[in-house]
C-alpha cells in the first residue's frame, strides 16, 4: 500500500476513531520520554560543576510529578543510567502511587544512556536486539542503544512497541558533521530489523517511539516511514496544549525542536484517537528534562 493512498484513507479512518471516541471505547496510552541523564554524569549544579554526579533530586521530583501527570499505562524511556536507577524510579513512583510493576533495560553498547520501559501491564513478549551494527567508514559499528521490542496483549490482540534512541547530533568525527551518516545508517538498519519482525504493516499492529535525535523531514525519518512503495509506518503529528510542536530545548543555544516521535503502522493507524500524538506541557517539564514526553492513547476494537 503507498503511503499517499494511505494518507487519503486517513480522513476516512479519523472519523472512525473520533466515533468510537464519542461512544466511549476502552484504550490504553503510550508514552515516550527522554529523562536527560537519569544516570551519573558530569553537570552543573547549583553553579558548581561536579563531575560524575547524579541528576539532582529536585529534577528527579520533578520527573515523577510530570510521569504521574501523564498517567500513560506504558512509557519508553531513554537516558537511564542501569538497573539501579530503573528501579530506583520504579519504586519512588510507586510511593507516590504510580505503580509500574514490570520494568525492561537494554543492555546494548551504550554503558550510561540505555532504553528502558515501565508499564503497568505485563508484557507478553519482550526482545532487545543488541546485535545490530553499522558499515561506517569502513568499520563495522554497534548500533549504540539498541532496539527494544514488547508486545502487549489487548483485546483487540497483539500491539507491539518498538523503542529506538539514534546517535546524538555531537559531531565525534568532522567528516560527519552532527553524525548525520551514522545516524541514518542507525536508523536504516533498525528500520529492516522491524521489518523482518513485522513484514507486512498493513496487517500487524506496531508502534516505533523514542528520540530520533532528527527532524520529521530528515533522511533517518524517512528511512521509517517508507521503503520503496512499502508505507511501513505513519508520523503522528503532536502538539502540545497551546499548539506547539517541539520536544527539545538546547539550552546552549536557546533553540527548539522536534527530535522525539511516535509512529504508528498502518494497520494500527485507524485505532489512534484523534489520529494524533500530544506533547506534555505541564508545570514540571522544564524542571524535569531537556525533552518533553510525547504520549499516545490507542484505542481498544
Amino acid at each position: 500500500m503507498r503511503l499517499q493512498s494511505l494518507r487519503k484513507m486517513g480522513w476516512v479512518v479519523m472519523g472512525w476513531v473520533t466515533a468510537a471516541t464519542a461512544f466511549g471505547a476502552a484504550g490504553w496510552s503510550v508514552a515516550t520520554y527522554n529523562v536527560e541523564n537519569y544516570t551519573l554524569a558530569d553537570r552543573l549544579v547549583d553553579g558548581v560543576y561536579r563531575k560524575s554526579y547524579p541528576k539532582p533530586e529536585r529534577a528527579k521530583a520533578a520527573l515523577r510529578r510530570t510521569l504521574r501527570e501523564l498517567g500513560a499505562q506504558v512509557v519508553v524511556l531513554q537516558e537511564v543510567g542501569g538497573h539501579a536507577f530503573l528501579e530506583e524510579l520504579q519504586r519512588d513512583l510507586h510511593l507516590e502511587g504510580a505503580k509500574y510493576p514490570h520494568a525492561t533495560l537494554v543492555e546494548a553498547a551504550d554503558p550510561d544512556r540505555r532504553l528502558a520501559l515501565l508499564s503497568q501491564e505485563r508484557p507478553v513478549e519482550i526482545r532487545t536486539h543488541t546485535d545490530l551494527s553499522v558499515m561506517y567508514f569502513g568499520a563495522r559499528e554497534p548500533v549504540k542503544r539498541g532496539l527494544l521490542e514488547v508486545t502487549f496483549l489487548r483485546p483487540s490482540g497483539p500491539v507491539t512497541l518498538f523503542a529506538v534512541h539514534l546517535k546524538s547530533r555531537y559531531t565525534d568525527r568532522p567528516d560527519d558533521p552532527q553524525s548525520a551518516l551514522r545516524r541514518a545508517a542507525e536508523a536504516t538498519v533498525l528500520r529492516d530489523r522491524i521489518l523482518e519482525r513485522c513484514p507486512d504493516p498493513s496487517l500487524r499492529p506496531f508502534v516505533v517511539l523514542g528520540d530520533f535525535n532528527d527532524s520529521r523531514v530528515s533522511r533517518p525519518m524517512r528511512a521509517f516511514l517508507q521503503r520503496g512503495a512499502l508505507a511501513i509506518t505513519i508520523l503522528l503529528p503532536a502538539t502540545d496544549s497551546r499548539g506547539e510542536v517541539w520536544t527539545h530545548r538546547y539550552a546552549k543555544e536557546d533553540s527548539y525542536s522536534r527530535v522525539d516521535h511516535i509512529l504508528v503502522s498502518p494497520a494500527l493507524y485507524p485505532w489512534i484517537e484523534f489520529g494524533r500524538a500530544t506533547i506534555a506541557d505541564g508545570a514540571d517539564v522544564a524542571e524535569a528534562s531537556d525533552h518533553r514526553p510525547v504520549v499516545v492513547r490507542i484505542l481498544d476494537h
